[in-house]
């Protein structure tokens, strides 16, 4: 039987990925409070062992340590500040903000939570649903280095943690992540839409370049769905381009010029206007076959 340890953790939001991390915790021995918006999904890891609360603020009564999975910025800040949460944190807890949002905003939680005796890591992952489920995840934390190294039992079931700077770096270096796999699925998808227009196949083309220079977990993952056109919802789109506007607009209060980023964001954004919301990220091929074959006709 698995041994209850000795820390008390809240996780608050049990989607794709929240559900797969709250049971590596539960699975690992600690005791484990969840809550989400939608109560059902929340309640699907009580055989797993978790209490379910029916709210944010009732979940994090008496943690020491609370997860924050959640789809934005936006979704932080009112489950932390407006449905209660960091009012009913006893002092002295840690919040790690595992969601993707803005480098900025998570500057803002930190310093809220710090006005409260909060500590507080910005430390999103990279993985996908099956890196949860195998607690095989990159984590990249930004905030006290020390913090990381004391919660190493915490982050350990979950996957692979790495120190990446101060406050909102975690952002950052997961907005360096996303930029990396949306612009690699654009390049992936061109590559095969040359090919096929040439006369060759998509499959072969995939399986002549593994293993060389363009060899990649997209090509292999993302690639395979390409070439099987089964793409499903296990990355949506919606998501990718949050990330990629997250990312542009970081990028302008850097002074910083990202045209592979912008041309790989544009087309996303297409792509969500055109329904394409929900279809997993390497959908994007979709996108680009949709223009290709609107320039023939036209």
């Amino acid at each position: 039987m698995t041994t209850i340890k000795s820390r008390s953790i809240a996780f608050l939001g049990t989607g794709l990925m929240g559900a797969p991390m709250a049971r590596r915790l539960l699975h690992a021995g600690f005791a484990v409070t969840v809550w989400n918006r939608n109560h059902a999904k929340a309640q699907e890891l009580a055989g797993d062992g978790a209490v379910v609360a029916d709210t944010p603020a009732a979940a994090v009564e008496g943690a020491s340590v609370v997860f924050t999975m959640l789809t934005d910025g936006t979704a932080v800040e009112d489950v932390l500040f407006k449905q209660g949460a960091a009012e009913a944190l006893d002092t002295g807890a840690v919040v790690i903000d595992s969601s993707s949002i803005a480098p900025d905003a998570a500057r803002e939680h930190s310093s809220k939570l710090a006005e409260r005796g909060i500590a507080h890591l910005d430390a999103p992952v990279s993985g996908g649903v099956v890196g949860a489920a195998a607690g095989t995840l990159a984590i990249m934390a930004g905030g006290d280095a020390k913090l990381i190294e004391e919660l190493a039992d915490v982050f350990a079931p979950l996957g692979r943690v790495t120190h990446v700077g101060p406050s909102g770096c975690g952002q950052l270096a997961k907005l360096g992540n996303q930029q990396i796999v949306a612009i690699t699925i654009g390049a992936v998808a061109e590559a095969m839409l040359l090919v096929e227009a040439g006369g060759g196949s998509r499959e072969a083309f995939r399986r002549a370049i593994r293993g060389g220079f363009a060899e990649s977990r997209i090509l292999d993952v993302h690639g395979q769905r390409m070439v099987d056109r089964d793409f499903g919802t296990a990355g949506p789109s919606k998501l990718q381009l949050k990330d990629l506007n997250n990312i542009v607009a970081t990028a302008e209060s850097l002074a910083l010029a990202l045209p592979l980023t912008q041309a790989v964001r544009a087309e996303f954004a297409e792509f969500v206007g055109r329904g394409g919301g929900e279809t997993d990220h390497s959908g994007l091929l979709l996108q680009l076959e949709e223009k290709n074959f609107r320039s023939s006709k036209g």
